[in-house]
């Protein structure tokens, strides 16, 4: 309902039909929709998962270049990323860390008798499209002296001889062992 609809329920019956009324509540319901609209937007503005024009505050505020010709979503990684990766360094931390970057299964061991970190995808099939920055930012909030592994995860022999001809002539080679990009 918007918000000229609700003005005009608020008057008493009898302005129904006063054009006069019905003009004035139409113009303040019009305005009152958009201040509506523009206070949800700087609200979406708060949280950096769905911020838009903000993007550029959060990556100036955490002392992150800014890049323009990313996609969005990719920009929100990195700062979603920068903001959880404070503080101990620990493989639960490291794992909220990769989980900014993709939505899939990710898996995270920590090895210190090796001095080594595993980040293995679970459900991303190929190369993550967020791959550089995710080193980037496990390279800057890890120890020194730990080397990161990461683990990619592609099609097997197996689940390409379950799939039908359809499916595989919709599938890129990318998420092939040996596929090309």
């Amino acid at each position: 309902m918007s918000k000229a609809d609700v003005l005009m329920n608020l008057l008493p019956p009898l302005y129904e039909n006063v054009l006069e009324m019905q003009l004035l509540t139409q113009t303040e319901g019009a305005e009152l929709d958009q201040l509506a609209a523009d206070v949800e937007d700087v609200l979406q503005q708060f949280y950096p998962e769905s911020a838009t024009w903000a993007l550029e505050r959060y990556e100036q505020d955490l002392q992150i270049p800014t890049n323009r010709a990313k996609p969005d979503d990719q920009r929100r990684s990195v700062i979603i990323s920068k903001m959880r990766g404070s503080g101990k360094v620990s493989g639960s931390m490291l794992k909220n860390v990769a989980q900014a970057y993709e939505n899939g299964g990710i898996d995270v061991s920590v090895n210190p008798g090796e001095y080594r970190i595993l980040i293995r995808f679970i459900d991303t099939l190929g190369l993550p499209p967020n791959l550089n920055d995710l080193k980037a930012a496990i390279e800057d909030i890890k120890p020194a002296h730990m080397t990161v592994e990461y683990r990619l995860r592609y099609l097997t022999i197996a689940e390409v001889e379950r799939m039908t001809l359809s499916e595989m002539e919709q599938t890129r080679q990318d998420k092939l062992a040996g596929g090309g990009a």
